[in-house]
């Protein structure tokens, strides 16, 4: 039996990134996919994310406590800074497409351990 990590075959393909209007930040567009019963681990965005469910079911859970239940269609929003984790608790390669204006001095992603 092998072993998985919570995080194996999870992707971010960059769709395009551009300056933003502001000085210092740019503005980045990902697709997301992340497998059955994977999720994209605790992380945090330099800036805000906004974005769709192209395809799926996901948990956004926060470390406030606070979870969305997002499904195919839904919009969401993620302030600045704000550790969360998107859980895909649905039965397909969950989707999803996320635009960022972040700060360009900054990696757009930075990771968190328990």
């Amino acid at each position: 039996m092998s072993v998985h990590a919570p995080t194996d075959g999870v992707t971010r393909t960059l769709l395009q990134e551009n300056p933003s209007p502001a000085k210092g930040w740019k503005t980045v567009q990902t697709l997301v996919e992340i497998p059955r019963r994977r999720e994209s681990g605790r992380h945090s965005h330099p800036g805000v994310e906004v974005g769709y469910i192209v395809r799926g079911d996901v948990s956004m859970e926060f470390d406030d406590g606070t979870t969305l239940r997002l499904r195919t269609g839904d919009p969401f929003f993620i302030p600045s800074d704000t550790i969360h984790n998107a859980r895909n608790i649905g039965k397909v390669t969950t989707m999803m497409l996320s635009t960022y204006v972040v700060d360009e001095t900054k990696p757009l992603v930075t990771t968190y351990t328990h």
